[in-house]
């Protein structure tokens, strides 16, 4: 049965240190490179009916690096838009907001810079999942985007609500798998980091 790959791309400096990363295009490090070079060894061999990609430099180097420069761009698998929260940690949003905060259950601060609502990003993860479905119909597909984004589509993928992509932790340049069995949308492997 043919699967879902997705890529989570290789580390950046703001990664690194924790801040929101949405539309900012932040390039990866030195270590990102080498973390998107294992990526593509992991994947060495496998064809794919589909190669997508977000918008985003990030991705599309980790992409191009891993040996899928060929990747479609998709911007629907663009990270989530942050609004007035891009750049910052969520230590930072919690002293902002006077107490505890997620972004999957609080959202975005509304005002100038609202940025976008979960539903919002859920809608793209639904999206990105119908084309990838009739794309699964000719072969395996790989998607290289961003944590959050990833993480909704998960959820979505196993028909939970946007919210259960908080317990879906997901790491810098990791792999996982999203499949079917027995007629049932299933994680086969997640936020594995490649060897």
């Amino acid at each position: 049965m043919a699967e879902l790959v997705v890529v989570r791309h290789g580390e950046t400096v703001w990664s690194r240190e924790g801040r929101h990363t949405g539309r900012s295009d932040v390039p990866l490090t030195a270590t990102g490179q080498r973390q998107a070079a294992a990526v593509g060894h992991a994947l060495h061999g496998r064809t794919f009916a589909l190669v997508l990609t977000s918008p985003l430099v990030r991705a599309r180097r980790t992409a191009k690096i891993a040996g899928f420069g060929h990747a479609e761009t998709d911007p629907d698998l663009a990270e989530w838009d942050y609004g007035g929260y891009e750049g910052m940690t969520s230590a930072q949003i919690r002293a902002q907001v006077g107490g505890d905060w997620t972004v999957f259950a609080e959202g975005v601060r509304p005002g100038a810079t609202p940025g976008e609502s979960l539903a919002e990003v859920a809608a793209r993860a639904d999206r990105v999942i119908s084309r990838v479905l009739v794309a699964l119909v000719t072969g395996d597909v790989v998607a290289f985007s961003h944590g959050h984004l990833l993480r909704v589509l998960a959820a979505r993928w196993i028909d939970q609500k946007p919210a259960f992509g908080a317990r879906l932790a997901l790491d810098t340049a990791t792999i996982g798998r999203l499949g079917v069995e027995h007629d049932l949308r299933v994680v086969r492997e997640w936020n594995r980091t490649p060897a």
